[in-house]
C-alpha cells in the first residue's frame, strides 16, 4: 500500500489594527484570536518527530504582532515576542509567503502585487531570518494563471490553489488531478500547483474525528498508484473549532494530537510532511491550468469572486483603486524621470501607495458592503497624499 501523505496548511491574516482595536474595545475576542495563535506551536511541542506544519501570517498580522507597544500591551496573555520565535522552529513549520495587505491578487491591479508581494517579503525575512520561502499562499485561495511569471520571479517553488479551479492539459484521472503536484505554465513561467481538498478542507474548518479523516483519506486515495499528497488548507485562528479553549475541545486536541499519534504507531496512517518534502522525494506530474477564482466562503463557491464582487458599491471600489493606482504608478515614474527625489515628493508619493495598498485588503470587500467605508476611506487619504505630491512636483 502506498504511503499516504497530509499537508496541513493554516492561513492566519488580522487587518491593519485591527488585533489592537479588538484588545481595547472587545478583549475577549482578542484573547480567543490570541490563544488560537500561541496554541499551535505549543500543542505540537513534543511531536517534531512526525508534526508538519505550514503557516502564512498576512503582513499585517505580522506587524501588529511585532510591534513593541501591542506585546506589551498583551503580556501576561499572551507572549507574542516569544510566539514569532516558536514560530521559527523549521522542524514543526514551513513558513509560506503571501502579500502583506492580503488582497485577492486577481483583483488588483498588476502594478501593485509586486508591491503587496515584496512588502511581505521584507518583513517575512526580518521576522523569520531566511531569505527564501519556498511555498506561496495566495490571499483567500484567489489565484489566476497570469501570477505565475511574478511567483516565478520572486523565487517561488510551488503555489497553494484550490481544487474547484484546477484542469488537467496531461491527461490523468480524478485521483492523479487532487493527489499529485503538478506544473502550471504563463508566458515562459512556471510554477508547481499543490491542490487543496475543497472537501476535505470543509470538513478540517467545521470539526471532524481522526477515525473519520483517516477513512475519507484511504477511500479517496484508493486507487492511487503513487504516494498520494493529501492537502488540507483553512483559515487556523477563525471560527469556534480553532478558537474553542476548552481542553480536548479544539482542532488540536481533538483532532491533530490524535492523528500524530496514529502517524508515529500506525504505518498505514495519513503522515503528515511539508511539501517541500514532498517535491524533493517525488517531484510534480504532468501540467495543468488553473481557472481564475478563490476558495469557497460562507455564500460563495469561489468562483467569479463574487463574494468581493458582488455589489454595485464592491464593482466602484475596485474600479476606484485601478484609476487611482494608475495615477500614482504614473506619477511616481514621471518623478523619476525628472529626476525629483527630494522628500516633498517622494514622501507623500509612498504615503499615497501605503494608502492604496491597505485598502487593497479582502476584508474591506468580504463582508458584502459593511467594511466598505474603510476602503473608500483609505482611497481618499490616497488622494490627498498624491494631490500634495502633484503640487510639489508642479504636475498638473
Amino acid at each position: 500500500m502506498m504511503p499516504i501523505h497530509h499537508a496541513l496548511v493554516l492561513n492566519l491574516h488580522q487587518p491593519l489594527g485591527n488585533l489592537p482595536d479588538l484588545w481595547e474595545h472587545n478583549r475577549w475576542e482578542a484573547k480567543e484570536i490570541l490563544f488560537a495563535m500561541d496554541r499551535i506551536p505549543r500543542k505540537l511541542w513534543g511531536f517534531e518527530d512526525v508534526a508538519r506544519v505550514h503557516l502564512s501570517l498576512s503582513g499585517t498580522l505580522l506587524e501588529s504582532l511585532s510591534d513593541p507597544v501591542f506585546q506589551n500591551r498583551v503580556y501576561g496573555t499572551v507572549d507574542v515576542g516569544s510566539l514569532l520565535w516558536h514560530f521559527q522552529n523549521t522542524s514543526l513549520f514551513e513558513i509560506l509567503g503571501t502579500a502583506y495587505y492580503h488582497p485577492v491578487l486577481p483583483l488588483i491591479p498588476e502594478a501593485d502585487r509586486k508591491e503587496q508581494l515584496w512588502r511581505w517579503l521584507h518583513i517575512g525575512r526580518h521576522l523569520f531570518w531566511r531569505e527564501r520561502f519556498p511555498g506561496f499562499w495566495p490571499p483567500e485561495m484567489g489565484f489566476s494563471m497570469e501570477l505565475i511569471p511574478l511567483l516565478a520571479e520572486l523565487g517561488y517553488r510551488y503555489v497553494l490553489v484550490d481544487s474547484e479551479h484546477v484542469e488537467s492539459v496531461t491527461p490523468m484521472d480524478w485521483p492523479q488531478l487532487r493527489y499529485r503536484p503538478h506544473i502550471a505554465r504563463y508566458e515562459g513561467a512556471e510554477i508547481v500547483v499543490v491542490v487543496r481538498d475543497r472537501d476535505l478542507s470543509n470538513a478540517q474548518e467545521s470539526g471532524m474525528e481522526p477515525e473519520w479523516f483517516c477513512q475519507e483519506v484511504a477511500e479517496r486515495t484508493r486507487w492511487c498508484d503513487f504516494p498520494p499528497l493529501v492537502t488540507t488548507c483553512t483559515d487556523g485562528e477563525n471560527g469556534g473549532w480553532f478558537r474553542n479553549v476548552t481542553q480536548g475541545s479544539n482542532f488540536w486536541d481533538a483532532f491533530y494530537l490524535p492523528m500524530l499519534m496514529r502517524a508515529r504507531f500506525d504505518a498505514e496512517a495519513p503522515r503528515p510532511i511539508f511539501i517541500g518534502e514532498y517535491l524533493d522525494r517525488y517531484g510534480a506530474h504532468g501540467e495543468v491550468k488553473v481557472h481564475s477564482g478563490a476558495w469557497n466562503t460562507g455564500d460563495h463557491s469561489g468562483h467569479g469572486f463574487t463574494q468581493w464582487t458582488g455589489s454595485t458599491r464592491q464593482k466602484d471600489g475596485l474600479a476606484a483603486i485601478e484609476d487611482l493606482s494608475k495615477q500614482i504608478h504614473d506619477l511616481r515614474w514621471r518623478a523619476g524621470e525628472l529626476g525629483r527625489g527630494e522628500a516633498e515628493i517622494q514622501y507623500p508619493l509612498s504615503q499615497a501607495l501605503s494608502h492604496l495598498l491597505q485598502a487593497e485588503t479582502s476584508c474591506h470587500f468580504y463582508w458584502g458592503e459593511a467594511w466598505m467605508e474603510r476602503a473608500e476611506q483609505l482611497l481618499k487619504k490616497a488622494e490627498a497624499e498624491l494631490e500634495t505630491a502633484r503640487e510639489s512636483l508642479g504636475d498638473e
